[in-house]
């Protein structure tokens, strides 16, 4: 009697902007209450993810590959084995999808958060988990985490999980790290500072013939609410007034234009469109493209 499957398909979706090709590798995803989000009256917040058959703030955690001119970046490194045993599967998945992270030669930083920048390094020695790879980020990033004054301003689980383990993490690319403020960064993807979540975070404009994707990284951290309530933040934005208006020029500059979107929390595989409905916005997934060429 043929067994029946025991895990997961491995995370791992690609998809073609003109030339350049675009691969979500997923990290897995984090569990977490609605009380840490702001500006949102939180059961307003359950009653939209109860009506989206959503479980209570069910995070995807999504990294994206690019390959363009021979080159190979990516974009984000998911949580490692700082966070939930849910998370922290992205080099399982990049083996998965045949890619050795040796041949990686840029990671691009959305920002320096655990679930972004804590797949650098390999926590138990301190390697580099992408040898090759130069380290690119807003200059801000930097700055401030490293920041001591900065944080001393924070609780002890913040000084832990953000500055201790972004600096833990960071430190080994010192060599080989190259900070912006904004323009091209990789072949055919374009810096896009969309300050506030973090000092430096940033959105990256990928363009290839006609074609856009916009990754706009933590934009949303919860989609079916922070669309219906632009203003939502999350506890962790470094300035919440910041991002709230980062997050709302984002939403008009991609609705308006209609641009393709990707986030490192929207749910798998992330491509999605957003439309503007009133004073709020409509999230649409992109349905499965099967064909590459």
């Amino acid at each position: 009697m043929p067994s029946q499957p025991a895990q997961q398909i491995p995370g791992v979706y690609h998809r073609k902007v003109g030339d350049i090709v675009v691969t979500t590798i997923s990290d897995g995803y984090l569990d977490g209450n609605l009380e840490v989000m702001r500006n949102v009256d939180v059961e307003k917040a359950r009653r939209i993810l109860q009506d989206a058959f959503r479980p209570a703030r069910r995070t995807s955690v999504n990294t994206f590959l690019i390959h363009s001119r021979g080159r190979i970046a990516i974009v984000d490194t998911g949580s490692g084995n700082y966070l939930q045993p849910t998370a922290g599967h992205v080099q399982r998945n990049l083996a998965a999808a045949g890619i050795d992270p040796k041949s990686i030669d840029t990671v691009l930083l959305t920002h320096m958060h655990p679930d972004h920048s804590a797949g650098l390094t390999d926590m138990s020695n301190g390697q580099r988990l992408f040898p090759n790879a130069e380290l690119v980020m807003h200059e801000n990033e930097q700055a401030y985490w490293f920041d001591d004054g900065e944080m001393s301003k924070v609780d002890e689980r913040a000084r832990q999980l953000y500055f201790g383990a972004g600096r833990e993490q960071v430190e080994p690319y010192r060599e080989r790290t190259r900070l912006f403020r904004d323009g091209e960064v990789f072949p055919g993807v374009t810096a896009v500072p969309s300050l506030g979540h973090t000092p430096g975070h940033t959105a990256y404009l990928i363009a290839s013939d006609n074609d856009q994707l916009m990754i706009w990284g933590d934009t949303v951290h919860v989609p079916e609410v922070q669309t219906a309530f632009p203003e939502a933040g999350m506890a962790f934005d470094t300035d919440l007034a910041a991002a709230a208006a980062s997050r709302k020029r984002m939403f008009d500059r991609v609705s308006a234009d209609g641009i393709l979107i990707a986030g490192m929390h929207l749910h798998f595989p992330a491509f999605s469109r957003l439309a503007r409905r009133g004073d709020a916005y409509a999230l649409y997934p992109e349905a499965w493209v099967h064909n590459l060429a």
